[in-house]
């Protein structure tokens, strides 16, 4: 088949753990025989509207589009709002003289529900990717009112993403109870988790002196890479920190970029966190370099969420067989998943001294960084491999009527 993959970043650009999890998705799609292109917004200076390249073999589309990182939320959100009129007339000529079978759609963002909807009226199956459940957080975190003029405004177009695709697939057994719940009218929802390529990065070719360049030799390293934002609630990571202020064998390394990024700033000199350093965001390549040299994969997730987020961040941890540690909202099965499969210890945000307690028992006990970080890796293997997820992707289309 001849598949369009819409992600709203890509390689080698691309920071967030999405723009590898759609780079793995392409390459086993073409490994198993199909033709994706990744259709994504390139940049506002590029020479022409559509610009053609390869990574690894995969054809890439970077229609030219406006910043939607680091330019503040209003200009954000125009850039977005632009991006299916933007990509369409990209791509349009090309996708009339050869259509796609199947359109794998991503959200984040709401926004290409318009794209998908004019491949899907050319006869294309369109298969939506859930992993946020937007606007609802941001309503739920306070930064925008439930029935707001941008509420409706994003409502609006987060129905038409769901009515563009035949199926939508969402990332726990929670999230499906919970669109079911919300929008009861939508039938074909199933569960696609998140994935990872399950091969992890050959010793050669990472840097194995990190800790040595940072200052932190000797040191048990707890890592949070990704997103530092409000959906995250980066105040629960520095708290952990300044419990573990006095344990001099922990070291917090936190790389990331996000809304928070100057909050975590301030909380590091106001709450004199020496067992902290903060470092922007880095290429993919560097990232896992980093990711394989730590000790101990942290993540959060505000406890004002009503919806159950999987951060993609996880799945870095998993593979590179490091114990996780983490915070997430009330009723968020992540918990359990974690928890039960003893591939770390979760507890809601907001239980302190728990989380403070597990982390430093993580640094105390070798063996049992050992052993969860093993538990982690077997997790990935059974449930969030990329051959499985492009299996649930894949057995929705030959499943239609």
């Amino acid at each position: 088949m001849r598949i369009a993959l819409l992600p709203d970043e890509y390689l080698p650009s691309g920071t967030r753990v999405h723009s590898k999890m759609f780079h793995e998705l392409a390459l086993q799609l073409k490994k198993i025989g199909h033709q994706p292109i990744v259709i994504t917004p390139g940049t506002p200076v590029q020479n022409s509207k559509l610009v053609i390249d390869y990574i690894e073999g995969i054809e890439i589309w970077r229609f030219k589009s406006g910043y939607t990182r680091g330019v503040g939320m209003v200009r954000r959100a125009v850039n977005e709002w632009l991006l299916p009129f933007r990509a369409w007339h990209a791509i349009k000529t090309k996708v009339k003289e050869n259509n796609f079978d199947l359109c794998i759609n991503y959200a984040p963002t709401i926004f290409f529900g318009p794209l998908a909807k004019k491949f899907k009226c050319h006869g294309t199956y369109v298969y939506l990717i859930l992993r946020d459940m937007f606007p609802q957080w941001i309503i739920d975190q306070g930064l925008i009112k439930e029935k707001s003029i941008p509420a409706y405004f994003f409502r609006y177009y987060e129905k038409l993403n769901y009515h563009a695709a035949d199926c939508i697939g969402v990332q726990s057994r929670a999230n499906l109870d919970l669109f079911k719940e919300k929008f009861p009218t939508f039938r074909n929802v199933k569960i696609l988790r998140n994935w990872a390529s399950t091969a992890a990065l050959p010793a050669a070719d990472y840097d194995k002196t990190l800790s040595a360049k940072l200052g932190i030799t000797d040191k048990v390293i707890f890592f949070y890479g990704g997103n530092i934002g409000h959906a995250q609630d980066m105040e629960n990571i520095m708290r952990l920190a300044r419990n573990l202020k006095t344990t001099e064998e922990a070291h917090f390394l936190i790389i990331g970029q996000g809304d928070e990024f100057g909050l975590i700033h301030n909380l590091k000199l106001e709450w004199g966190l020496d067992n902290v350093t903060i470092m922007p965001s880095m290429s993919q390549s560097e990232f896992s370099s980093v990711l394989a040299t730590v000790d101990v994969g942290l993540f959060s997730l505000s406890n004002r969420h009503s919806a159950h987020n999987f951060p993609g961040k996880l799945l870095g941890y998993m593979v590179e067989s490091k114990p996780i540690l983490g915070s997430v909202n009330p009723g968020n099965d992540l918990l359990q998943i974690i928890n039960t499969s003893s591939a770390g210890s979760v507890f809601v945000n907001g239980e302190d001294k728990l989380l403070a307690d597990a982390a430093i028992r993580l640094v105390f006990d070798s063996e049992l960084r050992t052993q969860a970080g093993s538990n982690a890796r077997d997790l990935l293997l059974k449930e969030f491999s990329v051959e499985s997820a492009v299996d649930g992707i894949l057995s929705s289309i030959k499943g239609r009527a």
